[in-house]
């Protein structure tokens, strides 16, 4: 599904705001989804300080985890490489299929936990940027989420 140019840059300049505190963010998308759907903990059995407080620690409290920040910091990092090529999707394929292919085959991630990522994300990005920035993003966490399927 290729994306109309208006949406496009629509959905770069809305990324561009958030992505400026992608640490932040990131981790708290990832925080939110430990506590929202807290069956997720269990694909980050390396997060050894995530397991033993993840199911009495607040969403704030795992904010701030040096791990979780991390890899929030790396989810959003590998999601604005996927934004700079929404626009030529044989390069955005190129991009999504490692990624994809890694987490069906070497994590073991039901891939229905993207679109429960991505739905967190974008009720974070509609709290810090405006609702409008939910519509205008949906359709790139679309696509996103249709290629990584398609890795599966």
């Amino acid at each position: 599904m290729a994306l109309a140019a208006d949406d496009i840059q629509k959905a770069k300049s809305v990324w561009e705001k958030f992505y400026v505190n992608a640490e932040d963010n990131g981790a708290i998308v990832l925080s939110r989804m430990f506590k929202e759907h807290p069956h997720t903990v269990s694909y980050f059995t390396n997060f050894k300080e995530l397991q033993s407080i993840a199911g009495t620690a607040s969403a704030a409290k795992l904010e701030g985890l040096s791990e979780v920040r991390a890899h929030g910091k790396k989810v959003l990092s590998a999601l604005n490489d996927m934004v700079s090529q929404v626009d030529n999707m044989d390069a955005l394929k190129a991009i999504i299929e490692p990624l994809g292919k890694k987490h069906a085959v070497e994590l073991k991630v039901d891939v229905k936990e993207f679109e429960i990522l991505c739905g967190i994300l974008l009720d974070l990005m509609a709290e810090k940027c405006g609702e409008d920035t939910k519509t205008d993003f949906k359709k790139v966490t679309d696509v996103v989420c249709e290629q990584i399927k398609s890795t599966y």
